[in-house]
């Protein structure tokens, strides 16, 4: 592998910003960020000073004319992130962008033409993955150590109050692209469908309860695999005991994460089915899944003129689960996988406008 060195730029200096600057630096030398973009000068300018960034723009045209980044990291909110990405392919940027990449798999199609017209990656941030317990358990479950799957539960159970929705983006569904599935779930629904993808059904509820927001704050689902396990998969943000877990019930054995915002081996637990099979869970490193090894591995990939993990037809597939999971929501019933083609309406928008038996 040859070591590279990357220029990278920062667009958005919001909540999410820190840990992306962080993320950079923990991979230094390998990438220098040079430049960040905020429409707010002021606090802009007072990020740029904190994180010692040397350059300040509020605008993204004239940042990416003039620092022309090997890579653009996009902390914005979600309704901002095809445009940005599209612009940043363009100038022969890769691009990194946080959770969801978008709002459609019409979008996602369209950022797969302009990644291919302009030779650079789009990755949307995935970082649960990343952490050396998934990756191991991941392996096992590739070369069938574990037997087949049977139980699945895979619960998001956080707290979202009043005040996190007075952040006008994150109450509307046209700019928050949809509300607690896909905004907090989402991390370690992607970690359950990166472990276990053959996923073949889905049935889902999904609810607004007693905010005044249009975005949901609640949603169930039931997921039928193609080896005939199932799975439970909650997203809530109105538990106040907060917790992420997630359980898989194998043949030989039983895999538990319990945590909360990031998980490392200590987050993990294992119970094999006899003492031969606790050979299995033999972890060399402790590598939390967070934005710092995402970084890192999406480095190697670009060192090696390769797709990163979650980009491409990986991250539709993901895209794909969540609309068909809002589809069977609204329509009041289970959702095949591959279902969705370009006349349906659900394939335009993950959560289309019309009248529908379960309320959202």
């Amino acid at each position: 592998m040859t070591v590279k060195s990357y220029r990278a730029a920062l667009i958005g200096t919001g909540a999410f910003a820190a840990a992306h600057v962080q993320a950079i630096r923990a991979s230094a030398p390998r990438i220098e960020l040079v430049a960040a973009v905020n429409l707010n000068e002021e606090k802009g300018r007072e990020f740029c000073q904190i994180h010692n960034i040397p350059a300040f723009f509020v605008s993204v045209d004239v940042m990416l004319y003039h620092v022309r980044p090997d890579i653009v990291l996009i902390c914005t909110p979600p309704n901002t992130h095809v445009p940005l990405s599209v612009m940043c392919l363009r100038a022969k940027a890769h691009v990194l962008c946080e959770k969801p990449l978008c709002g459609s798999l019409a979008d996602f199609d369209v950022l797969q033409l302009v990644e291919k017209e302009s030779g650079r990656f789009v990755s949307s941030v995935a970082q649960w993955r990343f952490g050396s317990a998934a990756q191991h358990l991941k392996h096992l479950i590739e070369t069938g150590a574990l037997g087949t799957l049977r139980l699945a539960v895979c619960h998001t159970l956080w707290y979202r109050d009043a005040d996190y929705y007075s952040t006008e983006w994150r109450s509307d569904a046209e700019t928050a692209l949809g509300g607690t599935t896909t905004g907090h779930g989402i991390h370690l629904m992607d970690l359950l469908l990166w472990l276990l993808p053959d996923w073949q059904r889905v049935t889902a509820q999904v609810l607004t309860l007693e905010q005044p927001i249009t975005v949901d704050n609640l949603s169930m689902a039931q997921v039928q695999f193609k080896n005939g396990g199932i799975a439970s998969i909650v997203n809530s943000a109105l538990s106040l005991r907060q917790e992420t877990y997630l359980r898989l019930d194998f043949q030989r054995a039983t895999v538990e994460m319990c945590g909360l915002y990031s998980a490392n081996n200590d987050n993990w637990s294992f119970t094999p089915a006899n003492e031969t099979d606790a050979s299995f869970w033999s972890l060399p490193e402790n590598q939390a899944g967070i934005l710092d090894a995402q970084v890192a591995a999406w480095l190697d990939s670009l060192d090696n003129n390769e797709r990163p993990l979650v980009s491409g037809a990986e991250a539709r597939r993901i895209l794909e689960f969540l609309t068909c999971l809002y589809q069977s929501a609204q329509l009041g019933q289970p959702v095949m996988r591959d279902s969705i083609e370009p006349q349906d309406p659900f394939y335009h928008s993950i959560r289309p406008r019309f009248k529908s038996n379960v309320s959202d």
